[in-house]
Formats: C-alpha cells, sequence, structure tokens
C-alpha cells in the first residue's frame, strides 16, 4: 500500500558548488525559471538540528538555495552548502547515490546542436533503443559545467511503452503529445 495521499514528484533537491553558475546554466541553457531565493546562510551552530533534519554535520551552512521551475516538469531545489565534511566531487551513475536528470525534447538533433553551441560537453552520440518498451526513444547525456550527468530524451511518436499504455487508457506524462489531457 502506498503512501496515503501521494500524488507524485514535486521537487528534487541538489548541492551545487555555485548556485550562481548553476542557476545561470540552468536559466541560459535549459530555459529554468528561478521562482524564489530563500535559507540565506541559514545554520544552526547550538545543536545539532542540521544532522537530525537533513542528516548533514551539524555545522553545516546552507550558504544559498534557490527554487527552480524547469518547464512543466518537476521543480528544483538548488542548494549551495558550506561543510566541513563536504566531498567536491559529483557521484557517477554507478556511485551509490549517483543520478542524472533527464529532459523530454522534440527535437534531438536541434537539442544536440543547441549544446553544442552553446559549449556544453555532450557525451557521445544520440542512442535510440532498437527493440523493448523504450524502442522509439533516443536519449543522450550532456554535462553541466560543475560535474551534474544531465540527458536529454525525445520520441517523437511515442514508444512502444507509451503506445500500449495509450490502448490500455494509461497514460504516462512523458511525451506531450500522447498525454490525454482528460486524465491529468
Amino acid at each position: 500500500m502506498a503512501m496515503p495521499g501521494i500524488r507524485g514528484m514535486e521537487h528534487l533537491g541538489i548541492t551545487v558548488p555555485n548556485i550562481d553558475e548553476a542557476c545561470d546554466f540552468f536559466e541560459r541553457i535549459l530555459g529554468a525559471e528561478v521562482l524564489y531565493t530563500a535559507a540565506t546562510d541559514f545554520r544552526d551552530d547550538d545543536s545539532d538540528w542540521m544532522y537530525e533534519h537533513l542528516r548533514v554535520h551539524p555545522r553545516s551552512v546552507i550558504k544559498e538555495f534557490r527554487y527552480v521551475r524547469l518547464g512543466n516538469g518537476t521543480n528544483l531545489e538548488v542548494f549551495e552548502y558550506e561543510s566541513p565534511d563536504q566531498v567536491q566531487k559529483p557521484l557517477k551513475n554507478s556511485d551509490v547515490g549517483g543520478h542524472h536528470l533527464a529532459f523530454y525534447v522534440d527535437d534531438m538533433d536541434a537539442a544536440i546542436a543547441f549544446l553544442h553551441d552553446n559549449g556544453v560537453e555532450v557525451l557521445g552520440e544520440p542512442t535510440a533503443y532498437t527493440e523493448g518498451p523504450n524502442l522509439g526513444l533516443t536519449w543522450c547525456y550532456f554535462m553541466a559545467p560543475w560535474g551534474l550527468q544531465l540527458e536529454i530524451v525525445s520520441a517523437p511518436n511515442g514508444t512502444v511503452f507509451d503506445n500500449e499504455a495509450k490502448a490500455a487508457g494509461r497514460t504516462r506524462l512523458f511525451h506531450p503529445g500522447l498525454v490525454d489531457e482528460t486524465k491529468v
């Protein structure tokens, strides 16, 4: 049984080494909008509140966090921390806790050209699924300047999974053209 009242993902929190650089990248490259800034120099030097509530070093400081919206997708809480035990190197996907953020694009070639034109590191060439439930989907990884792994995906005609779900009366909020607005 699922958690009572759960509706879905509201936001993802990520920590970056420089919040100005990160938010500039999100705005300039991904078209994000910073909705607000909060918690500048948030700390609690008199207790273990930071550890008890956030599982970070008790003397950690949230230098700043900004709430960012990316198109019609999930929001991001972008944090810049200062902490005595902070690890500076981003995790790889293969590391425990490793992660990446994926974004849907309508035109893979145009998106990759834009990334190249803006000096963004693109990893390899687009990969297209040739079988299975994601047949119809193409993906490609790229990197944020501070090492966060990002991905773009595109499935202009849907995927086998999307099309089977739609035929069965279920929808997956993946490809905007396949969303049945009456069920959202």
